[in-house]
């Protein structure tokens, strides 16, 4: 058998840093070359005899979106070679995907395998999955929040961890993770959605990247994904004085349930802070992590507009300025939905 690359060794080191070692592990795996590279990776802590990691549970989970005509045959191919690598259990679960959803395709697909990765887990009784997201998809998601107009936030790009997910391949490349499939005998699938030019992300990945790389910055890549680092760490800093200021400008629930804010401190926090804090009050209420474009007509509320609502927020959740010579005034009204 040929040298092991590199990108095994430091694979192996971060997936190690990531596993569960008391519960049940699943990889996610697609049947592509990063899948199966993250798959092989943390099979080899799954049949070691000793160490820390000696023991631990690894399985998979292949998650069909039935979108192509070939999806069976794929998702067939994944299983037989996680099963090869000693894997259990290895199950597949359906993607339930809305075609027509009005977020588009590939929102759809996202929504359709995480509903399918948290069956999964209760089904397997699983405490984490691992993703195969590497450092190309980390400068993908980089440039597109960048196109997007988004925030800090969406700048940091994919998180390392985030509930029971983990990523241990951010700091691989994709062609990293070929070579890892190379080098120990796997065959992978090449999504051919990953190079149709209708979808953003393939259109960044095959046409706006590589040009960026031959004309800008040799190190693009490395660039996006030094610039999600340094985003996160701010996100992450601002997350946190928002959460601690938060309970401060909140008063009891009313009846209805429905929060109110202390305006005038909720005034004088610094922009990034208090659209933070008027998020933080949405979700809270039982909506949904509002957008840019939601908490920019939310703040106008709260820093002076003629208007005192009501404005409608994702989920359903209304936010209006408390009226004059009413109980309400001088608070910023967040609505939960009606029943």
């Amino acid at each position: 058998m040929s040298r092991a690359p590199a990108a095994l060794h430091a694979a192996r080191k971060s997936v190690g840093q990531m596993l569960d070692a008391e519960g049940l592990n699943l990889i996610a795996c697609s049947g592509g070359a990063d899948s199966l590279a993250l798959a092989s990776a943390a099979a080899w802590h799954h049949q070691r005899t000793s160490g820390p990691l000696a023991g631990v549970r690894v399985g998979a989970v292949v998650v069909d979106h039935h979108l192509h005509p070939d999806s069976v045959e794929v998702s067939g191919r994944a299983v037989r070679q996680l099963k090869e690598m000693g894997l259990s259990p290895v199950r597949i679960f359906s993607a339930d995907v809305d075609e027509d959803s009005p977020l588009g395709p590939e929102a759809a697909a996202r929504t359709g395998r995480y509903r399918a990765f948290k069956k999964a887990m209760a089904e397997l009784e699983a405490s984490r999955v691992l993703l195969a997201h590497t450092r190309d998809d980390q400068a993908e998601q980089v440039l597109l929040g960048l196109a997007r107009g988004s925030g800090t936030r969406s700048l940091a790009g994919i998180p390392t961890a985030r509930g029971p997910y983990r990523r241990p391949l951010l700091g691989l490349t994709r062609a990293e993770t070929e070579a890892i499939c190379r080098h120990a005998g796997l065959s992978w699938w090449e999504d051919p959605d990953n190079s149709d030019p209708r979808f953003l992300r393939s259109k960044i990945r095959t046409q706006i990247l590589p040009f960026l790389q031959e004309n800008l910055s040799g190190s693009i890549y490395d660039s996006l994904a030094r610039t999600a680092d340094i985003a996160a760490d701010d996100a992450d800093y601002l997350e946190t004085q928002a959460k601690d200021i938060f309970p401060q400008l909140l008063e009891d629930p009313d009846p209805t349930g429905a929060l109110r804010l202390k305006l005038n401190p909720l005034r004088a926090e610094p922009p990034a802070i208090r659209r933070r804090i008027i998020a933080l009050a949405v979700v809270a209420a039982g909506g949904a992590n509002p957008s840019h474009e939601r908490l920019t007509a939310a703040e106008k509320l709260v820093t002076g507009s003629r208007s005192a609502g009501p404005v409608q927020m994702e989920g359903d959740v209304t936010l209006h300025r408390g009226a004059r010579g009413t109980g309400e005034y001088g608070k910023l009204v967040i609505a939960p939905p009606s029943e």
